[in-house]
């Protein structure tokens, strides 16, 4: 293993995959570019259709292939075969590193990679509602939850290593209610699944279900309406139902935030990443996220010691997957 560059670097969510090169050790991510996940048949044809773009561009000629590349994917992964949970992409590492002549090819988990970044991010990239903004941590463990187009859950610990990264699949764990409207709301999806996790609620596929399902609740008549539709209707004030749909994700998210904080002792902070929190910004800080996510009994005062950024930069994970590369390489040497 070698630390060749210019590196290639993506993230890949169900929906879009962001492509980024590092071109020197000393540099950050740049030339990002984001594609359709739907228009590609996985992610070697997504990079050379990235690369290609590039090479198109004047002035812009690349000194050499990437020879090494980072891949943080929107799915689990421990072996070769890596099938994505909200798309169609199912691909081998093992092809998609020969079809791009790769010296070297690490996948891993998305949220793995944004959690890499947290100890790095400064003020330019976060967001808090009041108070300052966290301290980079030296030490202790961090934690990040996300939803995008599902949820992804991830933390980091320090060691006399450095950070280590904590992968897991903590979307998909029970959600849990807290009060009867919750209680009533998870009644009705539990009609239709049987295991109602927390990305089947808190994601860009889940916020629909859980409009329909409180208008059940309510006994109110709704259209089916898309994820972008409710967020718009529900932060401009033209309809009731996205309104209250969006309060009610605030406080589940901010319930199962608090879980997150409490298992992994994510003292030094419970970041919130991915895509969709960012579109109605001002109307998460002044939910009930914070209060949903101190109310733990006998732990609130451990909670509310705990700050719960917004992450803001969208290339964070894009980073995170560089600072992979760098960790890979150094354990080979």
């Amino acid at each position: 293993m070698h630390d060749s560059y210019p590196r290639l670097l993506a993230d890949i969510g169900g929906t879009n995959a962001r492509f980024g090169l590092q071109m020197a050790a000393d540099q950050a991510v740049g030339q990002v570019r984001q594609l359709p996940v739907a228009g590609f048949a996985g992610p070697a044809e997504a990079a050379e259709a990235y690369l290609a773009e590039l090479a198109a561009e004047p002035g812009w000629p690349l000194p050499a292939r990437p020879r090494w590349a980072a891949l943080a994917v929107a799915t689990a992964v421990g072996a070769d075969r890596v099938a994505f949970t909200n798309s169609h992409w199912d691909f081998s590492c093992t092809d998609v590193r020969h079809a791009l002549g790769l010296d070297g090819l690490l996948v891993l988990n998305d949220f793995e990679a944004l959690a890499l970044s947290l100890p790095r991010l400064g003020a330019g990239q976060l967001r808090c509602a009041n108070g300052p903004l966290p301290l980079p941590q030296l030490q202790g463990t961090l934690a990040v939850v996300g939803p995008g187009t599902g949820l992804g859950v991830g933390g980091v610990v320090h060691t006399r290593s450095g950070w280590v990264a904590l992968p897991g699949e903590g979307g998909h764990a029970t959600l849990a209610a807290v009060d009867d409207l919750d209680s009533a709301v998870l009644a009705v999806v539990r009609r239709q699944f049987p295991h109602v996790s927390a990305e089947r609620l808190l994601s860009g596929i889940g916020l629909p279900l859980l409009h329909g399902a409180l208008a059940t609740v309510r006994g109110e008549p709704a259209q089916p309406l898309d994820t972008a539709t409710i967020v718009t209707r529900g932060v401009d004030g033209s309809c009731g139902l996205c309104s209250a749909t969006l309060d009610l994700f605030c406080a589940l998210l901010g319930s199962f935030a608090g879980n997150v904080a409490l298992t992994l002792g994510a003292r030094g902070g419970l970041y919130i990443g991915g895509g969709i929190v960012p579109r109605f910004a001002d109307r998460f800080f002044a939910s009930a996220f914070r209060q949903r996510f101190e109310a733990k009994g006998r732990f609130q005062a451990y909670l509310q010691a705990v700050p719960t950024p917004l992450i803001t930069d969208t290339l964070a994970a894009l980073s995170g997957t560089a600072l992979a590369i760098d960790q890979a390489v150094a354990a080979q040497r």
